[in-house]
């Protein structure tokens, strides 16, 4: 069963993101244009729903060369893209759930309330920190 639900979840993202590439790039831009400090968010944002790090690098990535933001910003940011724990849906996820006979991985009463919440947000907003540190410190 969590064979299926692994192989199921990596080919689901495709056509959705096939049909909607054009509506998120447009939407995307906008936001970023007015304000451009939010690329790490919507890094998150966009990876958690297109399950995908390559498919949300090449979605952001050129728009925030396209809008002049700095590399340093844009390198540092780029842990961002590790959102696709953020909804339950990514294969290792329920891999998880479905191998772990102890009940400890679980989805919670609330679907936005998992075993990889706390653990994989602490792991994006430290990555994100210190890439930027870095980043300002190495290229700026």
């Amino acid at each position: 069963r969590a064979m299926g639900c692994a192989f199921g979840q990596a080919w689901l993202p495709d056509p959705f993101l096939n049909g909607q590439l054009a509506f998120i790039k447009a939407e995307v831009q906008t936001l970023l244009q007015q304000h451009t400090w939010l690329i790490a968010i919507m890094m998150f944002f966009v990876s958690a729903m297109v399950s995908s790090q390559a498919a949300t690098t090449l979605i952001l990535l050129p728009l925030g060369l396209a809008l002049g933001l700095p590399a340093y910003a844009l390198i540092g940011s780029w842990p961002a893209v590790n959102g696709y724990f953020f909804i339950p849906v990514a294969g290792q996820c329920l891999a998880a759930l479905a191998f772990d006979d102890t009940g400890t991985t679980r989805i919670g009463k609330y679907v936005l309330n998992h075993s990889f919440m706390r653990p994989g947000l602490v792991n994006v907003i430290v990555s994100v920190i210190v890439g930027l540190l870095i980043g300002k410190m190495v290229l700026a």
